[in-house]
């Protein structure tokens, strides 16, 4: 059963300290009797009720690690096996076991806890580096299993695709186009794979073509590579109030070249350079005017204690420079025919209004509704410019509300219903559950309406979020604190190694290579979000925008990451970075 294990200053809640048990278990949809998973989103559920790991892999890592402590359940299985190798076993297989008939749907997940329970870090790595994962099965009939008895082929799996296969697949460069649709073919493929296998087979081609599984791993591989490297000099050209608290600023190169495409719902990252000797504040902003002009336009929410958005608001001026990054960001409008519903709240119309741009540019005969959330007209930024666009479109349609409207704003031509946009409006709406959905707004916002739509029939992968600040942070197995701290510098002593500036948290941190052994662990340590999950650069959780400097890997990751990105766990800095993170 789960424990709780020290492990770098905090608690791992894991099941995968396993022990041997004598004679009959029984053996459930979701588990075997006596035995739990800690961590259920990563672990357990009916396709990963059991592990099954081979004692010939037992041999080879002895004689690997040298080590002659080994004992059965120390890879964090609930079946020791005599046979069925990685290399001959199937997806989809079916073998009799006892009382109990088992399908195999997986093969195991890159986690760090294995390597806790092993001793060795690198041991997630070394799974898949070696080829020997272990694989999981879904149980078809319930009954009782005891050591000692015979495993019974009862059939193959369509596709014949081994589990070393189609682990080489995902976490491995080299895999073809038919090894994908070979393996998008089998039934029994369990659905987080199933949803990695058909993310490598949407790749554009000639972007992975068979070389890249990381796409499959983490939507940060899925962006194309930015316009430029670092930061470059954009000219304003002009400045425009929107509403009583947003203004916009447009953007041009300063040798007056067209700049880099950027796709619609992506963000820029810029140095906002304070008076005195300060260092520059970098933040990043939405773009809100329409792509593929050569120009750019991002607005800027003036909050009461925002540093960067107060100095921009009072100082910058038409004719500046503004040190900006390439565009960057996966919150993008999907190609299709299906429907769009594009969802915001106050300033978070920004990257939805580039996506609109973009529909009434290709005169899009998609059905489109808009829905909008304000205040009231004062706080409703773009509000002629959205009327116009959807005007524009043959099949759209606009529900804006107003939570608190004023005298001054009309029924019917400024907004749609008094009230908050929330689940119940949404509810009565009736949205196509074929669409795309894109919210933006608060993280409440954006968590409430997710589940909305969901309830309502939208397929959960095509509810697409995008947050303005650090992003939702992944620490699989720890357990969770009381209090949230704010990002803010790390203990101990300052360093005085390179700047690390993490852009979504708005902190600038000097590396200290005597407390830190990669930018994760800093991260950690000033309690900036993180995403993580095998810290040994195989799954690519971790994955994320490196927007200027680089970076030294130790050890190497299993596959690199995408063109303009970095794995932070197993990566330290080359010089000064900014991270989108």
């Amino acid at each position: 059963m789960p424990v709780d294990v020290p492990w770098h200053g905090k608690t791992v809640h894991t099941g995968v300290y396993k022990q041997t048990v004598a004679g009959p278990r029984l053996v459930r949809r979701l588990n075997i009797d006596g035995d739990g998973q800690g961590d259920l989103s990563g672990h357990g559920g009916e396709q990963r009720a059991v592990l099954a790991y081979q004692l010939d892999s037992y041999r080879f890592w002895a004689n690997e690690l040298g080590r002659n402590d080994l004992a059965p359940g120390q890879f964090g299985e609930n079946f020791t096996v005599d046979g069925l190798p990685d290399d001959e076993v199937c997806i989809g297989d079916r073998y009799r076991v006892g009382g109990a008939l088992f399908e195999v749907t997986q093969p195991r997940v890159t986690c760090y806890r294995v390597g806790l329970r092993m001793g060795e870090p690198r041991m997630a790595a070394l799974l898949v580096a070696h080829h020997r994962p272990g694989f999981y099965l879904r149980v078809i009939e319930e009954g009782e299993v005891e050591a000692g008895e015979e495993i019974i082929k009862v059939s193959t799996g369509p596709e014949a695709m081994t589990v070393e296969e189609i682990d080489r697949v995902l976490y491995l460069p080299g895999h073809t186009r038919d090894q994908v649709e070979r393996a998008l073919r089998i039934p029994a493929l369990s659905p987080g794979w199933q949803g990695s296998m058909k993310a490598l087979l949407d790749q554009p081609d000639g972007e992975g073509g068979g070389s890249s599984g990381s796409a499959g791993l983490n939507t940060a591989a899925t962006a194309p590579p930015p316009g430029w490297p670092g930061f470059r000099p954009l000219t304003v050209t002009r400045v425009q109030q929107e509403s009583r608290s947003v203004f916009s600023l447009s953007l041009a190169a300063a040798d007056g070249s067209a700049l880099p495409d950027a796709l619609p719902g992506q963000f820029l990252t810029v140095k906002v350079q304070p008076e005195g000797d300060v260092p520059p504040l970098i933040r990043s902003y939405s773009l809100s005017g329409e792509p593929g002009t050569g120009t750019y336009r991002i607005s800027v929410k003036v909050e009461p204690h925002g540093a960067a958005s107060n100095e921009l608001h009072a100082h910058i001026r038409v004719g500046d420079r503004l040190e900006a990054a390439a565009p960057r960001g996966t919150f993008c409008l999907a190609d299709g025919d299906n429907p769009v519903v594009l969802m915001s709240v106050g300033v978070g119309v920004t990257p939805v209004l580039a996506m609109l741009h973009t529909l009434a540019r290709h005169h899009s005969n998609r059905q489109v509704r808009w829905l909008h959330g304000a205040r009231d007209g004062t706080e409703h930024p773009f509000a002629q410019e959205c009327r116009d666009l959807i005007d524009a479109l043959p099949n759209a349609q606009s529900t804006v509300y107003y939570s608190r409207p004023t005298d001054a704003d009309r029924l019917g031509v400024d907004y749609t219903e008094a009230g908050r946009l929330s689940s119940e409006p949404v509810r009565r709406l009736g949205l196509p559950t074929d669409a795309d959905a894109y919210l933006c707004g608060p993280a409440a916002f954006m968590d409430s309406l997710t589940a909305t739509l969901v309830e309502c029939g939208l397929d959960a992968s095509r509810v697409h979020t995008e947050a303005f600040g650090a992003g939702a942070a992944i620490t699989p197995g720890i357990k969770s604190t009381t209090t949230t701290a704010a990002p803010h510098q790390p203990a101990g002593p300052p360093g005085t190694g390179p700047e690390i500036s993490f852009a979504r948290s708005g902190l600038n941190v000097p590396w200290n290579d005597d407390a830190q052994d990669s930018l994760l662990e800093l991260a950690e340590a000033c309690d900036v979000p993180v995403q993580w999950s095998c810290r040994t650069g195989v799954c690519h959780t971790c994955e994320l925008a490196l927007i200027s400097g680089s970076v030294d890997y130790s050890p190497d990751p299993v596959e690199p990451p995408a063109d303009g990105n970095i794995l932070i766990c197993c990566s330290k800095p080359a010089g000064d970075v900014v991270l989108d993170l």
